[in-house]
């Protein structure tokens, strides 16, 4: 393989070109039958239907919800990012607290014993 065929790569395959027309037969059979076997024909052929009856309404659902999911997508990054200007502790942090939380209750519950055991 050449170096400019290695960049440039090789000439798209026309669906019509007699050298490639078998192959795209026999690929897009097969995946015919694969959307058969999942089931997922008859819900795709329903959308198609709706895209082609009602262009303008499918192109705003579709671009509504790129849309939606792009807002949610900052919100989230903008939550992330005021969360992380609060103070974070990492996982050893947490663990120290709570074993320092753990022994002033020790702690707590000696001194208690110790004075019920005096009286």
């Amino acid at each position: 393989m050449g170096w400019k065929k290695f960049i440039i790569g090789e000439k798209m395959p026309d669906k019509d070109d007699p050298k490639y027309r078998k192959q795209y037969e026999k690929e897009v059979e097969s995946g015919r039958r694969f959307a058969k076997r999942l089931h997922i024909d008859a819900p795709f052929r329903k959308a198609q239907e709706f895209a082609n009856r009602f262009p303008s309404v499918f192109l705003a659902a579709v671009f509504g919800f790129v849309i939606v999911c792009l807002c949610l997508n900052v919100y989230r990054m903008v939550q992330a990012y005021h969360s992380r200007s609060e103070k974070v502790a990492t996982a050893t942090e947490r663990q120290e607290e709570k074993l320092r939380q753990l022994n002033d209750n020790m702690d707590l519950n000696n001194i208690n014993k110790d004075n019920d055991v005096s009286k």
